[in-house]
């Protein structure tokens, strides 16, 4: 007689799982133990901790620029408060600002490992560079007076604050403390002007005499004031407004830049009239006429050479009749006059130059270009101003993302062999340079597995990236809408297209990374199956299947999941019979009575296409319109190259298609799947007469009107839509950015039309060897299907041998009449062995198929049979396995062949799950999840024992949940804004690593000599003044400034970075640890704080002797 495993029942009550059994068991009793239930779990909640690691891309919504020139590092500010930092080629950095306010502007302490942040909210912050995770040191809040300018003269600790009122207040960057020393608008301008004049646009001080600062006020008034004896000295005043202004290094000129596009040139010494106007782009005009105004300059920049002219770069300015001309950077240089034309409006830009210091010939070598969606590096030392390859991957956003995968640990040769077929699709013409934002340093490689994310875009492309060990670089980009023929003009478009735009846009994506097989569904309903080559081939026809999905019966009501009646065995219930290959060519584009029939969405090209090495088409599949009705798009989609088989779903049915043979297997609806085992009462569907053309228009009702909410499963077909409503049967593109933040889970929301959002949609397919019914002694292959009204339903594959007669037999597709059920949409499924460890479904090793083989390895061939990775092939016949299905709401491991349910979880109750995936971490493997309330959770399998639940990221739009996906060794991903990816890791030693993986942005480099004055200017006072700022701006000379004007905020310092490294409780020594590393590696002290922090480290001595060595020479900002 067995005993009762009385431990397991305890296990499942402190897992907080029910103990009853599920749907498919009529007992209630806990199941008799078997040996295999006894699986030892080597996972414990210490494995797993939650933190960011890199955020890859371009920065949403830049609004700041700056440069270090010694430091050679580029800084990044958006309007959402982020920060990026960008040094060599895999040297990257994120930091956020709290209050998420926009950047307004950037200033280097070049040289010093530090950075000044203006925000829109009047707040300065003071940014720590010499750390690996850089953090804010001291924070400045102006309450009175808004920020519009700050200007921080290269080797003083002194910044100069630009205000709305015209004032300029001047702040100490070491305690980051206002001078009493206020230059006030009203002295600045002429006593005799009625008129304020406007905010304070522009400071700058003379390059030759420190003691000289000019103001450039937006009225068009400049002021150049002596700070020594605090008046104004000349003053400049023209009838348009400034926008920016700038010196030559000689300190003689500037140049101001205006909004009638001018650029006016000024003598220092004369300031009746400008020397020089200039309309860059303004039309000759002939009998001494004014020029047509043009567009403002918004900025501009005057940079000497040596040996010839000097370059005057600015941007704007074109004419007003230029419509629809693209933003231009216009460089100026001697006669020659360039205008080079951007895909996107400028932002702001920066001239690269050999020397930091404003008194000597600048020597310019490059302008980096911040665009709206774009950075652009320009090489101005050679002709034609070509411009730098890119190497940072900020292409991610090229066409929108629609959706991505994650791939860790895959095999050793694919990202070699991705780059070589990549390389060649490279784009030529760029400068010859290396790339000369070259600071920092790389962190340590602690990660030796490769990673590879794939992104599906909107206009048909995909691009893998090699996203190994923190870095990110795209391998190769394949365009799957070359297999379309395209429509010459909007007017031209098919009448037969289901979307509004991007009717390429990619949806799912399955890939199998040992044989290279990629399969894609797109928006318009079409699959594509790809076979990896090297070699380049013709197509002279490409392949096409076209499939009819019809869905002919209407949902009525559902039983309770967790109360079904015991579901009839296949032996006593239906006998399915099995079906024949079928295939539905389009024989007609109209049915008798008018309506659209039988034909796809998109036109397949029926020209040759050459295909280059890469993944090249197999098969294009497409589902086509059926008496008036457009196809549904698909949901669900899956490969396996071991099988040859692809299968597809959406909410009318299924097909399953041999994509060797070329033919359609299956073609059913989604409830004919079930045969007489169906537990829903359905109706027949009411004749189409009666029915509201184009699905019942007038029940729509946007997301939100009713607070109500629908999870992205049982929204069927619109998932992808950020959650918007479906008019006509049409549904919008990938890419509306329309916003839903009601995902308060309902089914009776009506958010698509009533008779579609009843329907069951497939929401998952899964491939493997198994059992398929209770009665089987051996595993065999089949595809277990997944529903969004919590079915699993099995149907049995009978495949022919391998070799030739794999492409001359039929395969065999039946339905065993096995179900399975869960509450809420199924989202994943796979399979464990008696040992616990995953069975991944078979698959095909690739090999080269365009080389023709010679005799012996065909006949190698013929014997070869694919490689099926379950264990349980060389395990006894009566060893069982577990089939761990998670759907929105549960998990459930049920033990094959007897399908009695051995665990469940409950995962959420008031939310839905919007990911789950079942992946391998330390040698084990765990479910992982992420649900719609922004909780991440892992469990334990078999056991599913909650072991992480952590409250990360609540989801504010569906470009989330469209995104979010885990893969291997703890890590995850999701598209954080448009442009950005942001990788998240959940295993604890990572987090641990990350440290040390990061790179360094401060590295310590001399700072170039001073220009030489030379002997004449030295005898005779020429050259630059200098000034000694501490005596004019310091306590004791200009007093204390108005407390009420601004308050000082300490920021959280060095020990910010160590938080985002070690943030568990488990942790606490390592992130000691850390922080003594870090500081006594990287950060300085002035002495009083070096005595703090000795006393602070007591309990850790033996890094203190090692500590104090290492920081003797510190200066206030390393703290």
């Amino acid at each position: 007689m067995r005993k009762f495993n009385i431990r397991k029942v305890l296990d499942g009550l402190t897992a907080g799982s029910s103990s009853s059994s599920s749907a498919s068991s009529s007992s209630q009793q806990p199941q008799p133990a078997t040996r295999e239930n006894d699986i030892p779990e080597t996972l414990q909640s210490e494995h797993f901790q939650l933190c960011k690691t890199v955020r890859h891309g371009f920065p949403y919504q830049p609004s700041a620029l700056a440069f270090d020139p010694v430091q050679k590092i580029l800084a990044i500010g958006t309007q959402t408060g982020a920060l990026r930092l960008f040094g060599r080629p895999g040297v990257e950095c994120y930091c956020q600002h709290d209050s998420g306010a926009a950047v307004i502007q950037l200033q280097f302490l070049i040289n010093e490992g530090a950075l000044v942040s203006a925000l829109a909210d009047d707040t300065l912050h003071l940014w720590n560079l010499r750390q690996k995770r850089p953090a804010i040191l001291h924070s400045l809040k102006f309450n009175r007076e808004r920020i519009t300018f700050c200007h921080l003269p290269f080797q003083s600790k002194w910044l100069y604050v630009g205000t709305e009122r015209g004032n300029i207040h001047i702040v100490n960057v070491e305690s980051f403390s206002l001078s009493g020393y206020v230059i006030m608008w009203n002295k600045a301008i002429e006593l005799s002007s009625k008129s304020h004049p406007g905010p304070v646009v522009h400071i700058s001080d003379n390059p030759m005499d420190e003691g000289k600062l000019l103001m450039g006020f937006e009225s068009g008034t400049v002021v150049l004031w002596d700070l020594k004896s605090k008046k104004a000295e000349y003053r400049y005043t023209h009838d348009e407004a400034i926008h920016s202004v700038a010196w030559h290094h000689e300190g003689k000129q500037f140049i101001c830049s205006h909004s009638d596009g001018t650029l006016t040139i000024w003598n220092v010494r004369n300031p009746t009239k400008p020397l020089q106007t200039i309309t860059p782009h303004g039309k000759q005009v002939k009998d001494g006429k004014k020029p047509e105004p043009c567009k403002p300059i918004l900025k501009v920049e005057y940079k000497t050479t040596r040996a010839g002219e000097p370059f005057i770069i600015l941007s704007g300015g074109l004419s007003y009749d230029t419509v629809g001309r693209r933003p231009c950077l216009t460089v100026m240089h001697g006669k020659s006059t360039a205008v080079l034309e951007m895909d996107y409006s400028i932002v702001d830009f920066l001239t690269l130059c050999e020397t930091p210091y404003p008194n000597d010939f600048q020597e310019p070598y490059a302008v980096v270009v911040l665009l709206e969606k774009d950075l652009v590096l320009i090489d101005l030392a050679q002709n034609g101003y070509p411009i730098f390859e890119n190497p940072y991957p900020l292409s991610i956003h090229e066409s929108p993302v629609t959706c991505c995968e994650y791939f860790a640990d895959c095999p050793v040769d694919l990202i070699p062999v991705l780059y070589s077929v990549g390389a060649r699709q490279k784009r030529q013409g760029y400068s010859k340079k290396e790339w000369p934002i070259n600071g920092g340093n790389w962190g340590l490689v602690t990660q030796s597995y490769p990673e590879i994310i794939i992104t599906g875009h909107a206009d048909g492309s995909i691009k893998f990236w090699d996203a190994s060990a923190i870095t990110l670089q795209v391998l190769y980009k394949l365009k799957t809408a070359k297999v379309f023929e395209k429509s010459r003009n909007k007017d031209d478009k098919p009448s037969t297209d289901i979307v509004d735009e991007d009717p390429y846009a990619i949806q799912i994506i399955s890939w199998c990374a040992e044989s290279r097989m990629l399969c894609i569904a797109g928006v318009s309903a079409h699959v594509i199956v790809y076979r990896f080559s090297k070699q380049e081939i013709n197509t002279e026809v490409i392949p096409m299947l076209e499939v009819r999905l019809l869905y002919e019966i209407n949902y009525i009501e559902s039983p309770d999941p967790e109360q079904l009646p015991p579901l009839p065995t296949p032996g006593t219930g239906s006998n399915p019979q099995s079906i024949a290959p079928q295939s539905h060519p389009s024989t007609s584009s109209s049915s008798s009575d008018g309506l659209r029939d039988n034909v796809p969405c998109l036109k397949v090209k029926n020209s040759p296409l050459k295909q280059s090495p890469g993944y090249q088409v197999e098969l294009v599949i497409q589902l086509v319109w059926v008496s008036g009705e457009p196809p549904q798009q698909i949901t669900s989609l899956a490969i396996n190259s071991a099988y040859g088989l692809v299968v597809f779903g959406n909410c009318n049915g299924i097909a399953l298609v041999d994509y060797l043979q070329k033919t359609t297997l299956l073609n059913l609806g989604t409830v004919e799947l079930y045969g007489s085992n169906d537990p829903y009462r359905r109706e027949p569907r009411s004749p189409r007469k009666s029915r509201q053309p184009s699905g019942a228009q007038n029940k729509n009702k946007e997301v939100g009107e009713e607070g109500m909410g629908i999870s992205p499963h049982s929204a069927g077909l619109c998932d992808i839509n950020e959650g918007t409503t479906v008019q006509e049967d049409r549904c919008k593109s990938p890419t509306s950015d329309v916003k839903d933040n009601s995902f308060s889970r309902s089914r009776s929301s009506s958010v698509t039309s009533i008779d579609k959002e009843s329907r069951e949609a497939i929401s998952a397919l899964h491939f493997c060897e198994t059992f398929t019914r209770k009665a089987d002694t051996t595993p065999s292959p089949c595809l277990w299907v997944g529903t969004t009204l919590g079915t699993v339903l099995v149907i049995a594959l009978n495949l022919p041998p391998g070799g030739e007669q794999r492409l001359l037999q039929p395969v065999i597709v039946s339905p065993s009449g096995t179900i399975l059920r869960l509450k809420g949409a199924i989202l994943r499924m796979a399979f464990l062995d008696t040992t616990g460890s995953l069975v991944p479904p078979a698959y095909e090793p690739w090999r080269e198929q365009n080389v023709p083989e010679d005799k012996d390895e065909k006949d190698k061939l013929k014997k070869r049979r694919p490689v099926s990775v379950s264990p349980s092939s060389s395990q006894e016949i009566s060893e069982n396995q577990y089939a761990v299905i998670c759907s929105e709401k549960q998990a459930k491991v049920i033990s094959l062949p007897s399908q009695n349910c051995t665990y469940k979880q409950n995962i959420t109750e008031t939310s839905f799950v919007l990911r789950g995936d079942i992946v391998a971490l330390s040698n084990s493997i765990c479910l992982a999840c992420f649900c719609a309330n922004g909780h991440i959770m892992t469990f334990s399998l078999p056991s599913l024992r909650p072991l992480l639940d952590v409250y990360y990221l609540p989801l504010t739009n569906m470009r989330i949940a469209r995104t979010f996906c885990f893969t291997n060794n703890g890590q995850a991903l999701y598209l954080v804004s448009p442009t950005e990816i942001q990788r998240i890791t959940y295993s604890q030693e990572t987090c641990e690593n990350l440290q040390e993986m990061l790179g360094e942005l401060f590295t310590p480099v001399e700072t170039p000599e001073a220009p030489n004055r030379g002997f004449f200017k030295g005898l005779f006072g020429g050259g630059a003044q200098s000034l000694d700022r501490e005596e004019l701006f310091g306590e004791s000379a200009a007093g204390k400034a108005s407390r009420s004007l601004a308050q000082h905020i300490p920021g959280p310092g060095g020990i910010e970075g160590v938080k985002g490294a070690a943030s568990g409780i488990v942790c606490e020594l390592a992130r000691a640890r850390i922080a003594l590393d870090e500081r006594g590696q990287k950060l300085g002290e002035l002495e009083e704080r070096t005595a703090a922090m000795l006393a602070s480290a007591d309990s850790f001595s033996k890094h203190a002797h090692e500590m104090m060595l290492k920081c003797k020479d510190k200066k206030w900002y390393q703290f």
